[in-house]
């Protein structure tokens, strides 16, 4: 087919994104905690700001300059919006993907073994200790005899709250009305 003046021809395409990076050094991944840092599709990288410690994703993947997409510092349609002071920073690729999985298995490994497997038990104090080892050595047939022991002081203090004492006034303290008290008001 042969170009006429009569076709068409496609405008020039500019780039509507800035070109312009963020003043503040270029993030360097091996600096980061791996944990920080998302790298299971590479086409999708995201990491965790270090100003706001929101997620991010890294654009510009397929360009020479990687740079954080910018975005806000609070949640929307909550906080106001105001621009994260890492908004558009530089990343620095230096580490493999391969070298940022085997990062984050160091690290979880890592966290693993920090973390307690048992919970010991809190220490006893000597008298707890004595008495959770006599009640342990003790044996059925002597704790039935130890309550039969108890048994005759029991018996004789439910006597004791059951006596009523002699006469009907308590012996010291102020005396008891027998009658019940009608206070009278003063005339409105």
């Amino acid at each position: 087919m042969a170009i006429t003046a009569a076709m068409p021809t496609a405008k020039e395409r500019h780039r509507t994104r800035r070109k312009r990076a963020n003043t503040l050094p270029a993030l360097k991944l091996s600096k980061l905690p791996p944990s920080n840092i998302d790298l299971r599709n590479p086409l999708e990288a995201v990491l965790l700001c270090t100003d706001c410690k929101t997620w991010v994703l890294i654009t510009g993947m397929y360009s020479k300059v990687q740079k954080l997409v910018p975005h806000h510092t609070g949640q929307a349609d909550v906080d106001a919006a105001l621009h994260c002071r890492s908004s558009n920073r530089r990343i620095e690729w230096d580490m493999t993907i391969p070298e940022w999985r085997q990062a984050l298995t160091d690290a979880i490994k890592e966290a693993s073994s920090r973390t307690a497997t048992t919970v010991l038990p809190k220490a006893f104090s000597p008298q707890t200790d004595r008495t959770l080892r006599a009640r342990a050595e003790r044996t059925p047939a002597a704790r039935v005899a130890d309550w039969d022991a108890v048994l005759p002081r029991v018996a004789a203090a439910d006597k004791n709250r059951r006596a009523v004492p002699a006469g009907d006034v308590p012996a010291e303290g102020p005396e008891v009305p027998l009658e019940p008290l009608h206070p009278k008001h003063p005339a409105r």
